[in-house]
């Protein structure tokens, strides 16, 4: 079960999301810190710019899924709603909790970076099984 889940897809998976998460970082942050944008419009514009990424680049270079749009971009878009309420759903009170003597201002930036992480654990389990089914 593990060598199904650790080989070529999961490397390309791992190039995009070098990508989408410099693409998505940057947007975040910038409009966090910069722009004083909130928390949660910063983190999703970052996961709107980076899922719409994500849906091109995995689909046809990581998963080479053929499916058509109609049934791959209902799956796609539940996927990341799903992983996003999640992952920003544990984030955000984890890190607060842990970083309870920090600024607010640090402690934003701690837990989006760590939504990214927990967001991109999950959607790659959710991409490959679910949005991108893979075929028996």
């Amino acid at each position: 079960m593990l060598k199904k889940i650790f080989d070529g897809k999961l490397v390309k998976f791992l190039i995009v999301g070098v990508l989408n998460t410099l693409v998505g970082a940057g947007i975040m942050f910038a409009l966090y810190n910069m722009a004083g944008c909130s928390y949660w419009l910063s983190s999703a514009a970052n996961y709107v710019v980076g899922s719409i990424l994500s849906f091109i680049l995995n689909k046809r270079f990581t998963f080479q899924n053929g499916e058509s749009l109609k049934s791959t971009v209902p799956r796609f878009i539940i996927n990341v709603a799903v992983c996003y309420v999640v992952a920003y759903g544990i984030a955000k009170p984890l890190v607060r909790y842990l970083m309870s003597g920090f600024s607010l201002k640090v402690q934003d930036n701690a837990a989006m970076l760590a939504g990214m992480v927990f967001y991109t654990s999950l959607n790659y389990f959710g991409q490959r099984f679910f949005a991108f089914k893979e075929k028996k």
